[in-house]
């Protein structure tokens, strides 16, 4: 400390007597950190005299001094708990130098500043507004009053008192109480600090006087690693994009094929000791990955902070901040770039329809149901234990579709997956009689949650039109990617959970109960075109005893293997986008976990990498043909040629593109015989090519098939003035293209 400035011992007893009587309350309760307002008490003030008080709080310090222009002023310590004051003859500039015991701080003084937010800001704050809320909220470094240093900013509009804990105030309390903005809830204080790095929490006392456990930001962009619960204050980013081609190329493949490979991050390879791949080390191994076997898409399972890595982080808590579990914000930004870079979509899962109920998340986070519903028959998800977002709540809706845009515009996302749209639109979801609250009509539609899904996606959709908002969605709820402006949700494309569930389930049949089941293979085709789907395979189905898709298949190894391969040709034919979840492109046989990687070593059994091998052509052979994707949405892009041949459980379809005038035929047999002259009636006359064949030997099969190509007979068949009589291999789809 500079010798100018007097040390003290402190108070002595009878000093500390007198002074304890004198004490106003409110600095009283400053000290204690009891509620009180601390800009009030602490910081420069005006005496009557026309001198300006400056009293400072400093728990634990030897001493502290006032420096000014021309001075060091050794503060009275006026109490033994860390109070210190000077009066100056009018008020001035001044900084603090504060003598710890490990060192002494030059600093400023964070009481002596103004608000940090604007009354604009405050205002639109309390309007919910999303950008505002991105913007405002959380730890960010700002320069205030021409000081640098870090503004925290959080909402609890029903707490007594809030302070920010960190390592920079030894997690004390006491030390940096906040300011209440009243008209919204918010409380705010600058640190005149930069504190990049550091962790911090906000310790809150609820209206009746309980301090709660401290609670984590809301808003935080960066996290410590799980267990571990505090937030980290966020450096600015240094990423330098590098996607410029990719994001202006964007909103031209509209109608570009979409096959979407789902991935887990923290389970699809691990590292020698059994931890999670960083995220350069997937963007070094799963990216050329996923473009080398010619997926569109990768989409990743909530990469939001969660706590507990069982929930696969779809109980996130940290929903502006990717989970550190695979290093920071930095290294995810530079994943999605390397995505992109290779030609790569990202599409990540976001939970909007619920959270946990750990101590230190938004849980009664200010003592009160702030995020969530007060009553268990609303508020309360009872599958997952978890709690139930308050819509009709403007700051909490902002909250979310601020998160939304926040993931889109900071990380480039080109899509987000909502998931359990269903247990957001139904009050009664999973819900017995009497367990839950009928909405002011009566029904049970969950009309706040109807608002806000809308409100998302046209928030989205105003400001990024190219970017995908899918909808898991289980019900036959209408209009779930209709325009909200024509009533619907306002997603751009729905998962067809119908067709999934039916389709696996005429698979896992033995062939031959599998006559008596043809619908559930064709009915899909009802409603292909009510809404813009997506065609599942998705995690979901690989756990909680479901089994692994091959697993699910029946017959020796050999069937399960042409099953699976027919399987995949008639999915990657069909209206639709395609997704699949990683390990059913090499045959996964054990069920999914995330403790665990894929089961690699499959690869070196030959029916495994054969699978491998199909996936790979199957989309490319997705992007190379228009007419398996061009008019997906569109009627006139599908034509069933056989539909209704249940006793030999064949299906052929013809998939069309108006533009081109092309046409791909897809005919499946789900049975282990070989059918010998099968006519399917086709559009065109001439040769017709085979572009696939489930059944080659390449990928594992007997190698049955036409010699490549077959020409037209000119046989009337299925509405046509021509067939084609074909070889139809066992357990095999076949794809074929007019030459001509």
């Amino acid at each position: 400390m500079d010798d100018r400035m007097a040390h003290t011992d402190g108070l002595d007893a009878v000093d500390q007597e007198r002074q304890d009587a004198i004490l106003p309350a409110s600095l009283d309760a400053v000290l204690e950190g009891w509620p009180t307002d601390a800009f009030a008490c602490l910081g420069p003030h005006g005496t009557d005299d026309g001198r300006c008080r400056v009293t400072v709080m400093a728990q634990g310090a030897r001493g502290v001094a006032l420096v000014t222009d021309s001075e060091v002023l050794a503060m009275r310590p006026t109490d033994a708990r860390g109070l210190f004051e000077w009066t100056l003859p009018a008020a001035s500039a001044y900084r603090l130098r504060i003598d710890w015991p490990g060192g002494v701080q030059d600093t400023e003084d964070p009481y002596r500043f103004g608000t940090v937010l604007d009354d604009a800001t405050v205002q639109l704050l309390a309007a919910g507004d999303p950008d505002a809320i991105r913007h405002a909220l959380g730890a960010h470094a700002v320069t205030h009053e021409g000081v640098v240093g870090t503004r925290f900013a959080v909402w609890a509009p029903n707490a007594r008192r809030v302070a920010v804990v960190g390592e920079f105030n030894g997690w004390d309390a006491r030390r940096h109480p906040m300011r209440l903005r009243h008209d919204a809830g918010v409380w705010e204080l600058f640190l005149p600090q930069t504190l990049a790095g550091q962790r911090y929490k906000y310790a809150i006392t609820s209206a009746d006087g309980a301090m709660l456990p401290q609670k984590a930001d809301p808003l935080a962009r960066c996290t410590e690693p799980p267990p571990a619960t505090a937030s980290i204050v966020p450096a600015p980013s240094t990423h330098v994009w590098r996607d410029a081609a990719w994001m202006a190329g964007r909103a031209a493949r509209g109608d570009a094929p979409v096959s979407i490979f789902e991935v887990h991050a923290a389970s699809w390879r691990r590292n020698d000791d059994g931890s999670p791949l960083d995220w350069d080390a997937l963007a070094a191994t799963l990216v050329p990955y996923v473009r080398d076997l010619g997926f569109t898409h990768v989409e990743l399972l909530p990469v939001s902070e969660h706590p507990f890595g069982g929930s696969w982080g779809y109980q996130p808590i940290g929903l502006y901040a990717p989970t550190a579990r695979h290093g920071d914000p930095e290294g995810f930004a530079r994943f999605v770039d390397a995505c992109h870079r290779a030609g790569v979509g990202v599409i990540v899962d976001w939970v909007g329809a619920h959270f946990p109920d750990d101590a230190h998340g938004l849980q009664r986070f200010d003592g009160t149901a702030l995020y969530e519903h007060a009553d268990p028959k609303e508020g309360l998800h009872r599958d997952w234990n978890t709690l139930i977002y308050n819509y009709g709540r403007n700051e909490v809706a902002g909250y979310l579709v601020g998160s939304a845009l926040e993931w889109i515009e900071r990380f480039h996302l080109d899509g987000l997956r909502v998931d359990a749209v269903a247990s957001m639109l139904y009050r009664d979801y999973s819900r017995g009689d009497g367990e839950w609250v009928p909405n002011e009509h009566g029904g049970r539609e969950n009309l706040q949650a109807v608002a806000f899904l809308r409100r998302l996606n046209d928030a989205i959709r105003s400001r990024h039109p190219d970017v995908w908002v899918m909808a898991e969605e289980s019900t036959a709820w209408p209009g779930v990617t209709a325009p909200t402006g024509d009533g619907g949700l306002g997603f751009s494309h729905k998962w067809n959970m119908g067709w999934m569930h039916d389709t696996l389930q005429y698979m896992q049949r033995d062939p031959v109960h599998r006559a008596h089941h043809h619908s559930e293979m064709t009915f899909g085709m009802v409603y292909a075109f009510s809404e813009r789907f997506v065609l599942p395979l998705s995690h979901d189905e690989v756990v909680h005893g479901k089994g692994a898709l091959l697993s699910k298949m029946p017959g020796d190894d050999w069937q399960q293997h042409a099953n699976l391969r027919a399987y995949y040709g008639f999915m990657w034919a069909h209206p639709g986008r395609k997704l699949l979840f990683m390990g059913g492109e090499i045959g996964q046989r054990r069920e999914w976990s995330h403790d665990r990687e894929i089961d690699w070593s499959l690869l070196d059994a030959p029916r495994h990498a054969g699978l491998q091998r199909l996936v790979g052509d199957l989309n490319g052979l997705l992007r190379a043909h228009t007419a398996l994707h061009a008019d997906d949405d569109r009627p006139e892009g599908f034509e069933w040629s056989v539909g209704d041949d249940h006793a030999n459980s064949v299906f052929a379809f013809i998939r069309h593109d108006r533009a081109s005038g092309r046409e791909v035929l897809a005919v499946s047999n789900m049975t282990p015989q070989v059918h010998h002259g099968y006519r399917v009636g086709v559009p065109r006359a001439g040769r017709w090519r085979e572009i696939l064949n489930t059944d080659s030997a390449f990928y594992g099969g007997s190698n049955v098939g036409n010699g490549g190509s077959l020409h037209t007979v000119a046989d009337s068949m299925h509405g046509h003035a021509q067939s084609l009589s074909l070889t139809l291999p066992p357990l095999a789809t076949l794809w074929l293209e007019c030459e001509s």
